[in-house]
Order: structure tokens, then C-alpha cells, then sequence
């Protein structure tokens, strides 16, 4: 067992990383107070004298210390030894100032979207190229994020690691599996963030940040009721008592899903009906935040999902199988201000994370099969935050995980019970991960990291990063990086079987290899209108793919592609937003050489107007899908290169206050009534409702 070695070295690192950077904060002090205070009033006073303005300055008989506030435009005081006061004037960058764009999403907006999961929070996002959301959603229909899969991106809950690794038997992350109400924002990150979270962040970085308890003691109700029996419940509470604060809520979701569908359609039955689209979904969170003192605090917060809905993907005549999907998640983080300081920061991390997949259904209504795995992780992390001078931030530290699987495949059909065994696999995962940010000048920032990997599998291996922001005026900056990215294979993908799609590992897989870049600009259009543009790239060797029935290293992927992004504060009533994102994913090698790859849209945008007065709301949602490669499962007649034709859906979201602390809720979805096809084969009803109350007490 490698966890109490693992446990070991995160004890003994944050001792070093305790002891290290409390000496290095007190070697440029003076040890005498006195001295100090007076050399920081003769520099002071010397700024003052150099400039002929502050020398006429009459020193005030009373000088009055402000606070910094945040509003654009902002008055900050210095006082120089109670003689006088002296103003500066500043304005905060609108943008986070980082070499690649971050997009954040927060708790108001998510409450705009009316959203039942969270794909839906993070539709709305640039890059994101998402199907399996809403009516007809399927995990098969797919995630993108600048043409990467799900497993290609890394996700963090409160800042670490939830992925599971696994891609068959329907395994790869499911964007159902964190409750919506716990959420408090998500923040989108590429470049060098893999260099704090990963390697394998071919895509993006996505960050999910849970509530904390409200100051005010706090209750909050949902239940909610739409077409084709869906139903939605939530609670929770939470508030603050002394230095504890506390979080907790349930959430249930339910739909049949039973509407009609066009010939042609995946699991059209006899009465021309939607059928196994069901699905039910229940979860329960909480979380606990203790303030020890000053400069510690210990947070803890879990979550359990018990999934359970019949699956798709475009299979014919009719697919009856059925995934059970089970998540436990707990984590435990300790932060401390090493000298009671923000410039030194540790944070300490321990987390377990379980997912159980289960499928299973009849073979030609004849014989039997299923399929499970289960997936843990322990993961452990150290990582220190250090303002080290004016013009260094320093961001390191360690990352050590366990993974375990266990794989039970079982078929009652008898050219597959050979195939039938118990697999109990075990990956040992660490890292040792550096990145400084470097503001060379008031204008120019960069940004130099490394990831130094070890794996029980692959061994070692190097990931270095580089960014760059200039910021060219208060209003427009220019930004840049490029960093080296691996993805290990699934440890399901070397060695158990899928019964269920009837494809075989391969234990003598590689890594699919590569490097991604961006190039953008961030303008301020004007106070109110701002707007973000990127070029991205990426290229990706012995891309993982299904060979001849096997898992199989099977070629190249050049990605290249445009994304942009504008919000518009209209009126301090009216707010719009417009993302719009090409991604061009070519297949460089092998028999699909050239084609793009499979359900990768070319063009997907999204349109949201929205209008905010005294409890009312109405937001109006349009997104835009230009469709994508059918791929396989094809309709007779149809190829392998032909896309499914594009389509344009209008959503209508409405919040009407009844009394202070109660709203009623409408969500219109697809106002034109047009049935279209989402992904291959699985197509949307046409307008739907969903009509609920909400509380706030």
C-alpha cells in the first residue's frame, strides 16, 4: 500500500514548506522594529521631496486612513508619518491578469440559467461544445472543450481533482454528478493551469466552487415541475455560528423523458415515442468551515449522487441498457498565513473520491451482460503560495494520488464467457509542480512553470509552461502561452474488457502526447463592454481511439480554432453576453485522415439578454450549433463524413416575485417549437416547460 508513504511526504513537505518560506519571509526584515518603521518614512519622504507637486502640499492638522474600495476608479491614501496625505489615483484591471483567458461563471448567473445540472451551467461558456444537456441527453452525445473530450480537461472541486480516468463503460465524467444549489461559481482556465493541476488539461482547467455557509442563518427551497413528467426538488441551509460556518442541502431530479421522435430517431419504439430516456438522480452535500485562528482555517466538505438512467447512444433496433452511477466525495483542506501574511500562503489538501458505474441490459433479448467498475482515488496536496518580492508570485508544491480500480465484466453469451473475469489494477500518480509569475514591469507580466510527473506505469516525465501578458494600455493587453501536456491511458483501457460495446483492452498502450498553445487580446471597449478574444491550438500525438474492436494508439489530431467573448452591462437593469467559438479538429494520420473528428462541431454560439429589477428577472437564451460528423451508427443511406444538419434554440427563463422570500419560476425551452437533431440520431421535442417555486427565508 502506497498511502501511508504517500500521507508521510505530504506531512514532512509542509513541515519544509512551513519552515522554508518562514525563514525566507524574515531575512530581508530588520530585527529592530524601530529602524525598520524609520527606514520605510525615509523612503517615503524621499518619493515625496523628488516630486515639486507634494513639496507645497500643506500638512493637515488630521489625516484619516481609507480602505480600498473596488470600484473601477479608485482614491487610495498613504500617510507618511501623520505630516501628510497624499492620493493616488488607480484603476482595477477588468481583466485577471494571466496569459490565457479565465471565464467565471457566478452563484447570480447560474440562478438566471435555471439550471438542472451542471453541463447547463457550463454551456454558457466559451470553448464549450456540449450535447449531453437537456432532452435527449446521452453521455454519448457528447463534451468538447476547443475540440478536446471530457477526459482531456481536468476538473477540481474547490481546487481538487475529480476526474475519474476511466472512458468505457460510459465512465468518463458526468456533468450531472455535482449538485447544482452547492455551487457558488465555476471558473474556466487553460495555459498554466495544467501546470498546477495536470498534465493531462489537453482543453481546459475547470474549477467548481462550492457555497459556504451565509453570515445570516439561511433557508432555500425549489421544487419544480415540466414536461414529460420532469420534477426537481432542492433544499438547503446554512449560516454562521461563532467561527463555524455550515452548508448543507438535498437535491432530486427526476424525468421520463417519453416524447415523440422522428423516423430515423435512436430508440424510436413502435408508438414513435423517445424510449429509455429515463432518468433519476438524487444528491447530498454539505460542508463545514472552522476559522482555528487568525491565520488557519479547516474546511470540510463531501457530496453523495446515486444516479440511475437508461442509455442511448444511436444503437438500433432498441437499446435497453441501463447505467447506475454512484459517487462519494470528501474532502478535508487546512489553509494557513505563514506569518500571519496573504504574501505566504499553504494550503493543504486531502480528498477521496469513489465512482461506482454499473451497466447493464439483455444481449439480442437473448442472453445477459454487464459491465462494472470501480474507481478510487485517494489524492493528497501541499502547495504554497509566496509573494516572495514586489514583482515574483511563486506557486508550488506537490500532488501524490492513488488510484484503484475494480472491473467485473460478466456475459451470459457464449462467444463472450471466455471474456468473463474480476480485474483489480492499482496507479500511483506525483508530481512535483513550480510556476512564477514575473511582473517584469507595470505592463509586462510573465509566466515560467514546470511539472516534473512520476508514475508507477510511465515513469517520469517533463511538462514545462510559458505565458506572457502585455498589458499595451488600461484598455487593451495582449497575452500568450504554450505548454507541454500527457495523458496516460485509463487504467480500464489496458485491462478490462467492455462487455457491453464488446471492445478489448490493450495493455501495451502509450500516452497521447502533445502541446497546446494560445495567442489573445483583452479589450475594454468601455467601462461597461468588454471583450475577450483567443486564438487556440493544440496538437496531439497517439491519440486513444477503437481499432479493429480494440483499444488502439490510432493517430495525429491537429486542433486549431477562434474563440470570443463580450459582456455588456447595458443598464444597471439590462446585461447581455455573446460567445462564439470555431474549433477546426483534423485527424492527421490513419484511415480518417482529414476528416474532422467525430461530434466536434465546426461553430457553436451562445446569445443570453437578460433583464434584473426588484426580484423580477427575465433572460432570454439563444445557442447556436453548427453541427456535427455522424462518425458511426449511421441511418441507411447516411455516411461516416456526414454531418447532422445545424440548428438555432431559443430559451426563456422568467422569475416573478410573489412575497420578499417566495418567486414563482417559468423556463420556456425552445420558444420556436422546432424539433431538431441534437447529436446523431438523438433529437429535442420542441417546446417544453418547466414551472416551480422558490424560497428564501
Amino acid at each position: 500500500m502506497k498511502l501511508p508513504c504517500s500521507l508521510f511526504w505530504v506531512v514532512l513537505l509542509n513541515l519544509i514548506f512551513t519552515a522554508f518560506s518562514a525563514v525566507a519571509e524574515e531575512a530581508p526584515q530588520n530585527s529592530n522594529p524601530a529602524v525598520a518603521k524609520e527606514t520605510l518614512l525615509r523612503r517615503l519622504r524621499q518619493y515625496r521631496d523628488s516630486i515639486p507637486q507634494l513639496r507645497e502640499v500643506q500638512p493637515p492638522t488630521s489625516a484619516e486612513l481609507l480602505t480600498q474600495q473596488l470600484p473601477t476608479n479608485e482614491t487610495n491614501p498613504v500617510i507618511i508619518d501623520d505630516e501628510i496625505l497624499i492620493e493616488v489615483e488607480g484603476a482595477r484591471d477588468p481583466f485577471p491578469a494571466t496569459s490565457t483567458p479565465i471565464y467565471e461563471i457566478t452563484e447570480e448567473e447560474i440562478q438566471k440559467q435555471r439550471p438542472n445540472s451542471l453541463a447547463e451551467v457550463l454551456r454558457n461558456l466559451p470553448g464549450f461544445a456540449i450535447n449531453d444537456v437537456g432532452f435527449g441527453a446521452d453521455i454519448h452525445t457528447g463534451t468538447f472543450y476547443r475540440g478536446s473530450s471530457i477526459n482531456q480537461s481536468v476538473f477540481l472541486l474547490n481546487g481538487r481533482p475529480i476526474n475519474t480516468n476511466i472512458s468505457t463503460y460510459h465512465g468518463g465524467f458526468d456533468l450531472n454528478s455535482i449538485p447544482v444549489d452547492a455551487i457558488e461559481r465555476v471558473e474556466l482556465s487553460s495555459g498554466t493551469s495544467s501546470t498546477l493541476y495536470g498534465s493531462e488539461a489537453f482543453g481546459g482547467v475547470v474549477n467548481i466552487i462550492t457555497k459556504q455557509g451565509p453570515e445570516i442563518p439561511r433557508f432555500n427551497g425549489l421544487a419544480e415541475f415540466g414536461s414529460y413528467d420532469r420534477s426537481n426538488y432542492r433544499a438547503s441551509y446554512g449560516g454562521t455560528f461563532g467561527s463555524l460556518r455550515l452548508n448543507f442541502g438535498y437535491e432530486e431530479f427526476s424525468a421520463e423523458n417519453r416524447y415523440p421522435v422522428p423516423e430515423g430517431a435512436a430508440n424510436r419504439d413502435a408508438e414513435g415515442l423517445l424510449f429509455n430516456g429515463d432518468t433519476a438522480t438524487s444528491n447530498y452535500y454539505g460542508s463545514a468551515i472552522l476559522d482555528l485562528d487568525g491565520n488557519n482555517t479547516l474546511s470540510l466538505d463531501a457530496y453523495k449522487i446515486s444516479s440511475r438512467r437508461g442509455l442511448l447512444y444511436f444503437g438500433f433496433p432498441l437499446q435497453r441498457d441501463r447505467l447506475d452511477h454512484d459517487v462519494l466525495n470528501v474532502g478535508l483542506s487546512l489553509r494557513s498565513l505563514l506569518g500571519g501574511s496573504e504574501d505566504s500562503i499553504l494550503r493543504t489538501t486531502l480528498s477521496y473520491n469513489q465512482d461506482y458505474f454499473s451497466t447493464y441490459g439483455p444481449t439480442q433479448n437473448i442472453f445477459y451482460r454487464q459491465g462494472i467498475l470501480d474507481s478510487q482515488s485517494i489524492t493528497a496536496r501541499v502547495e504554497h503560495e509566496w509573494q516572495f518580492n514586489s514583482t515574483n508570485n511563486l506557486r508550488w508544491g506537490l500532488d501524490l494520488r492513488n488510484r484503484y480500480l475494480n472491473g467485473d465484466v460478466f456475459s451470459t453469451a457464449p462467444n463472450r464467457i471466455a471474456l468473463n473475469e474480476t480485474e483489480y489494477r492499482e496507479r500511483f500518480e506525483g508530481a512535483l509542480f513550480a510556476l512564477n509569475t514575473w511582473s517584469v514591469s507595470d505592463a509586462l507580466q510573465a509566466e515560467l512553470g514546470f511539472r516534473q510527473n512520476f508514475t508507477s506505469e510511465y515513469g517520469s516525465y517533463f511538462n514545462p509552461s510559458v505565458g506572457l501578458r502585455w498589458a499595451a494600455s488600461p484598455n487593451v493587453a495582449l497575452r500568450g502561452s504554450w505548454v507541454s501536456v500527457q495523458r496516460n491511458p485509463g487504467l480500464d483501457q489496458l485491462y478490462v474488457y467492455d462487455t457491453v460495446h464488446n471492445w478489448l483492452p490493450n495493455p501495451d498502450l502509450e500516452p497521447e502526447t502533445g502541446s497546446s498553445w494560445t495567442a489573445g487580446v483583452d479589450v475594454r471597449f468601455a467601462a461597461n463592454l468588454l471583450g475577450q478574444f483567443t486564438y487556440f491550438g493544440s496538437r496531439l500525438s497517439d491519440r486513444l481511439g477503437i481499432q479493429f474492436g480494440r483499444w488502439a494508439n490510432i493517430g495525429l489530431v491537429n486542433t486549431n480554432g477562434l474563440e470570443a467573448a463580450l459582456r455588456w452591462q447595458i443598464a444597471p437593469q439590462w446585461s447581455t453576453f455573446l460567445n462564439y467559438t470555431y474549433t477546426d479538429a483534423k485527424i492527421a494520420s490513419g484511415i480518417e485522415q482529414g476528416l474532422q473528428l467525430g461530434f466536434v462541431p465546426y461553430s457553436v454560439a451562445q446569445l443570453g439578454i437578460g433583464y434584473q429589477s426588484e426580484g423580477w428577472q427575465v433572460n432570454l437564451f439563444a445557442s447556436y450549433f453548427s453541427g456535427a460528423r455522424r462518425a458511426f451508427f449511421n441511418n441507411p443511406g447516411e455516411s461516416n463524413t456526414d454531418f447532422s444538419p445545424s440548428w438555432l434554440n431559443l430559451d426563456l427563463g422568467v422569475r416573478v416575485p410573489l412575497f420578499s422570500n417566495l418567486a414563482l419560476t417559468l423556463f420556456v425551452e425552445n420558444l420556436a417549437d422546432v424539433a431538431y437533431e441534437k447529436s446523431n440520431r438523438i433529437y429535442q421535442p420542441g417546446r417544453t416547460y418547466r414551472i416551480g417555486i422558490t424560497s428564501d427565508f
